[in-house]
C-alpha cells in the first residue's frame, strides 16, 4: 500500500457493512456501530491496519455533546473522523449512563460512516425516540467557521451583513450553537470583541435593513 489515501480507498470499496439489528416494535432493519466495527475487522487486518475510537464530552452553548473520534492507522499515516451526539435534557426512563452510553452509540456509529464513507441517511434507527441525539457535521460547521471570521476580517460594513446572513441562515440550530461556541474562541485584531460578537453585530444590521426596506 502506496500510503493512508490509497489504504482508505480500498477499506472503503471492500467494506460490506449490513443491516444486522431488527428493531421488532417498528419493524426494520438498521446497523450498528457494534455492526461496522465488526465487519471492518477482517479488512483492517488484511492491510495491516488498526482502529481506535475515543469520547470526549464537550460543551457547545449551553448543552453537552459526546464527540466521538475513529481513527484508522497504518505505519504509512492515519485517517480519522468525529462526529458529534447531544445528550437529552428529558431522561425518559433512561438513568445518566443509558443517556450519556446511547448518545456515545450514535456519535460512534456516525463518526465511522463519515471515515468509511458508509451512507446511513435513511436509517430508521435514527428515530429512535428514547433519547434525544443530535448530530453536527463539524468539517462543514469549521468551513463555514472560517469564512465567517475572513468576512469580519475584511470589514465591509456595505457588503458584511448581507454576506453573514447567508453564511449564517442555512445552519441548523445544534449547527448555529457549534458555530457559536468555534467564533467566540478569538477576536480579531484592533476590538476587544470576539468573531462571534461581531460577526453578530452583522446580522442585526442585516434585520434592521430587511425591516426597513
Amino acid at each position: 500500500m502506496s500510503d493512508i489515501s490509497d489504504l482508505m480507498t480500498n477499506i472503503q470499496a471492500e467494506l460490506k457493512a449490513p443491516k444486522g439489528q431488527f428493531n421488532s416494535f417498528g419493524k426494520y432493519k438498521y446497523r450498528s456501530c457494534e455492526d461496522i466495527v465488526e465487519a471492518v475487522k477482517p479488512i483492517l487486518k488484511k492491510y495491516g491496519a488498526y482502529l481506535n475510537i475515543t469520547d470526549d464530552i464537550i460543551m457547545l452553548g449551553d448543552r453537552f455533546y459526546v464527540k466521538a473520534t475513529a481513527t484508522i492507522t497504518t505505519k504509512d499515516g492515519s485517517e480519522k473522523a468525529s462526529a458529534y451526539a447531544r445528550e437529552a435534557l428529558d431522561k425518559k426512563g433512561m438513568d445518566d449512563a443509558q443517556i450519556t452510553g446511547s448518545a456515545s452509540s450514535y456519535a460512534r456509529k456516525y463518526a465511522l460512516n463519515g471515515l468509511l464513507a458508509i451512507d446511513d441517511n435513511k436509517d430508521a434507527d435514527t428515530m429512535d425516540n428514547r433519547v434525544e441525539t443530535k448530530t453536527i457535521d463539524m468539517k462543514k460547521v469549521e468551513s463555514v467557521a472560517v469564512l465567517c471570521r475572513e468576512l469580519v476580517d475584511e470589514d465591509d460594513e456595505d457588503t458584511g451583513p448581507l454576506k453573514a446572513k447567508e453564511l449564517y441562515q442555512p445552519l441548523s440550530n445544534d449547527e448555529r450553537i457549534a458555530l457559536q461556541a468555534m467564533m467566540k474562541e478569538s477576536k480579531p485584531e484592533g476590538t476587544g470583541k470576539t468573531y462571534w460578537s461581531v460577526f453578530h453585530d452583522h446580522l442585526k444590521i442585516q434585520v434592521e435593513r430587511e425591516k426597513n426596506a
